[in-house]
């Protein structure tokens, strides 16, 4: 089992709040991966984690141990930082077993494991290697096959990938992927990169200003951001976002008159929302279209860049109040710069945010 809880963790420095009061539950064998960006406080909570920083406040226990004053050798813990860290004057081999060795583990049980480890990390070519003869994704997986032979209750991973070429972190992103599932193994994962935490993930901490904005699954956050920031940061590219008010609340349905002239009908849930009171409307670019033109509700643009990927397309787009846009299209299509278009957007897809930038829920479906 590796359970881990955290209540109302603080830490600062020089009066400056870091970390201000997180509560969060990491089960056995999860996938949890910390995102936001730079200076949001992720890898400062990995390392509060570690035993690395000293915690202000609050507690950090490990299948119900309280290790928040633990010496981070004694926590059964394994981190993987970003920058390689091995020895050079060593052999891969050596690399792997050196801790082992100083903990003074039976020569026999240490090669079972650094043998077993390269196995899983497909490092047995490479054990008599030094690290200036590796690549960069060689000496990841002998960073990684490092934590790995310590056989801990919870990997920490802090950015693992940052100094990999675009190639080799796809590759590596599968197989991490694919080693949580052949370990069994509880882990934690700190990254800036969104498409890291949502191939990777099994849960999503989305951490902004040293809080918790959101926790959830990836699709979860992804189809139901809890607010503004959120359903900006996760998405590549973005959520394109438009002003507007209220224009009626019909309790589980209401319509948002546009800045840029359009009103929309969305099935969202205003509550006690005046009519009047201004409102985001978000929507993701998988959920525009090109409308023809003239159609009734369609939003008016102009097209500006557009980025061909092959298969699809990006089409940035500016309304007629500034605001930016992003519409995904098939390949083949590419309005010329300063063209005029026509939008649909699909209300089924909306999001609508209050003046507090919190998002508008669906209503309750009740069962007949």
């Amino acid at each position: 089992m590796a359970d881990l809880k955290i209540r109302n963790l603080h830490i600062g420095f020089d009066g400056h709040a870091i970390i201000k009061g997180i509560d969060l539950d990491v089960h056995d064998r999860e996938f949890v991966v910390f995102v936001g960006p730079s200076g949001c406080g992720k890898s400062t909570l990995l390392r509060l984690i570690a035993g690395l920083e000293e915690v202000s406040s609050g507690t950090v226990a490990l299948d119900g141990r309280d290790i928040t004053d633990t010496a981070p050798a004694k926590r059964d813990l394994a981190m993987v930082f970003q920058t390689y860290a091995l020895y050079p004057h060593m052999t891969v081999r050596k690399n792997l077993s050196f801790a082992l060795d100083l903990a003074g583990v039976a020569k026999a049980e240490v090669s079972r494991k650094v043998e077993d480890a390269a196995r899983i990390l497909e490092l047995q070519p490479l054990l008599e290697r030094k690290p200036r003869q590796l690549s960069g994704g060689q000496r990841q997986r002998v960073a990684i096959g490092r934590a790995i032979v310590r056989n801990p209750k919870i990997f920490l991973f802090d950015e693992p990938l940052s100094n990999l070429d675009a190639a080799l972190r796809v590759q590596m992103r599968l197989e991490l992927s694919r080693l949580h599932k052949e370990l069994a193994a509880t882990m934690i994962y700190v990254t800036h990169d969104q498409v890291e935490a949502m191939t990777l993930a099994d849960k999503v901490v989305v951490l902004n200003g040293g809080r918790v904005e959101q926790v959830g699954s990836p699709l979860e956050l992804y189809r139901h951001p809890a607010n503004l920031f959120v359903a900006g940061f996760l998405g590549t590219p973005k959520m394109g976002f438009l002003r507007g008010h209220l224009s009626r609340n019909h309790g589980e349905r209401c319509e948002v008159a546009l800045e840029c002239g359009t009103r929309l009908d969305v099935p969202l849930c205003a509550g006690e929302l005046a009519t009047g009171s201004p409102l985001t409307l978000g929507i993701r670019p998988e959920h525009l279209n090109i409308a023809s033109p003239g159609e009734p509700g369609a939003l008016q643009v102009i097209a500006d860049v557009s980025e061909r990927l092959g298969s699809d397309s990006y089409c940035h787009v500016r309304s007629a109040c500034g605001e930016m846009l992003t519409v995904r299209v098939r390949g083949d299509f590419a309005p010329t710069f300063g063209e005029p278009l026509d939008l649909h957007l699909d209300p089924q897809h909306c999001h609508l945010f209050d003046s507090q930038g919190q998002a508008l829920s669906k209503p309750l479906q009740v069962a007949a």
